[in-house]
C-alpha cells in the first residue's frame, strides 16, 4: 500500500499557569474517561494536538446505482412499461455477475406530467394545468466487486434498457488495515509536534494522558454523472479506478514539565 505524507496537524496549546516562573499554582486535575483524577505536578503544562493520518490504496468496491425512466399516457402504462424494462436491467446484472445482495431498489417513483397552464380562461378549471401524462423511475444501487470489468457493465446495461446511470464511487471494501496505518501514523506525527513544542517552550514531553480518535473517513473520487443513452459499438466504457484515500484524525493530550 502506497503511503503519503499526513497533512500538518494543528495544536493548540493550554496552559495550567499564566507563566514559567518559579513559583507556579498547581495543576488541576485531570479526569479521564470518568476514572480517578490524575494529579499533575506543580508548574505542569498541558498540551493538546490534532494530528491527521492518512493513507491511500487501490480500490477493490465500485458503487453506482442504475436505472429506466419511462413514460405513459396513463399511470399503469408507464409504471407496466417500466417494471418491464427494469427487470431486463436486472436480469442484465446478474448475467454480468453481480450478485443479489450487491443489487438494491433506491428510488422507485411515479408521477405525472403537467402541461402548461391555459391563462385566457377565467374558469377555476383552468387554473390547474393538464396533465398530459406520466413518468415512472426505479433505480437500484449497484456494488461492482470487479471494478476492471464495471464499462462492459454498464455497456451490458444501456443495451438491456438502463437510460439513467449514477458513478462510480470507488472505496476500498475492508478499510481497516488502511485506517490503521493512518492511525500509526497521526500518532507519530503528534509525537514529533509534542517534542516541538516542548523543546520550544524549554520543556520536555513526560506522559501521554489521553488519546482520542474525532472520526475517521474513506473519500472517494468525486462522483460523476452520466445519462447513458447508446452503446459503444466496439469498445466498452473506459473507467480509470486510481487510487482512495482513507484518513484518521486524533487528538492527544500531554503533560509537559520543566
Amino acid at each position: 500500500m502506497k503511503r503519503f505524507p499526513i497533512a500538518t496537524a494543528s495544536a493548540a496549546l493550554s496552559l495550567a499557569a499564566l507563566t514559567l516562573a518559579a513559583t507556579v499554582a498547581p495543576a488541576p486535575a485531570l479526569a479521564q474517561n470518568m476514572e480517578p483524577a490524575l494529579s499533575l505536578a506543580p508548574g505542569s503544562t498541558l498540551l493538546t494536538l490534532n494530528a491527521e493520518g492518512k493513507t491511500s490504496g487501490k480500490p477493490d468496491l465500485a458503487l453506482f446505482t442504475a436505472g429506466v425512466v419511462t413514460t405513459g399516457k396513463t399511470a399503469g402504462e408507464a409504471l407496466s412499461a417500466n417494471s418491464a424494462a427494469m427487470n431486463r436491467v436486472i436480469q442484465a446484472l446478474k448475467r454480468a455477475g453481480i450478485g443479489e445482495r450487491d443489487i438494491q431498489t433506491s428510488n422507485l417513483g411515479l408521477n405525472p406530467v403537467y402541461g402548461s397552464r391555459d391563462r385566457s380562461s377565467d374558469s377555476l378549471e383552468q387554473e390547474m394545468p393538464p396533465i398530459l401524462g406520466y413518468r415512472a423511475e426505479n433505480t437500484v444501487m449497484v456494488k461492482q466487486r470487479k471494478i476492471d470489468e464495471y464499462g462492459k457493465v454498464i455497456d451490458t446495461l444501456v443495451a438491456a434498457g438502463a437510460n439513467q446511470v449514477n458513478g462510480p464511487s470507488f472505496q476500498i471494501d475492508d478499510p481497516d488495515a488502511a485506517l490503521d496505518q493512518a492511525r500509526v501514523e497521526a500518532i507519530e506525527k503528534a509525537r514529533e509536534r509534542a517534542g516541538l513544542y516542548a523543546k520550544a517552550a524549554g520543556l520536555r514531553v513526560v506522559r501521554v494522558l489521553s488519546i482520542s480518535e474525532g472520526g475517521s473517513y474513506t473519500p472517494g473520487p468525486p462522483i460523476a454523472y452520466a445519462r447513458a443513452m447508446s452503446v459503444a459499438a466496439e469498445k466498452s466504457t473506459p473507467v480509470a479506478a486510481g487510487e482512495v484515500e482513507v484518513q484518521v484524525n486524533v487528538s492527544v493530550m500531554y503533560e509537559l514539565a520543566p
